[in-house]
């Protein structure tokens, strides 16, 4: 059983970052499937390469996964799987959102940071 949101979500943080392990990536890859191929959420989130892509398709990538889960059988262990993935990719989407609150902040830190310099030290231009 794949945990495709979670995988994707790992391919695309390795896009944003800069970096490639090729280990987690073949891995990743070899667990999301078919779905790379297709044009969905899944792919698209992959392939992302900004936060706001990463929230963009994670978001919807979620709710596709949240109808499986809420069809699924609640006796059936696949169903039970389904909900739990449910689970650990809202975690995951929380994760995101703090980590763009954190960036976002630092961004604005740094803009503070220059203008106290600038008050500090005012250069004639």
């Amino acid at each position: 059983m794949a945990c495709a949101e979670l995988e994707a979500l790992r391919l695309a943080l390795m896009n944003v970052n800069g970096t490639v392990d090729e280990h987690v990536k073949q891995h990743a890859e070899a667990e999301i499937g078919d779905a790379l191929e297709e044009n969905g959420p899944i792919a698209a989130l992959a392939n992302a390469e900004t936060l706001d892509e990463i929230q963009r398709h994670l978001d919807a990538a979620l709710v596709d996964l949240e109808e499986k889960a809420s069809d699924a059988d609640s006796t059936d262990p696949h169903g039970a799987y389904l909900r739990g993935r449910v689970v650990a990719v809202r975690d995951a989407e929380q994760r995101i959102r703090r980590l763009r609150e954190r960036t976002d902040g630092l961004l604005e830190d740094l803009g503070e940071t220059h203008h106290t310099l600038h008050e500090a030290f005012p250069i004639e231009e």
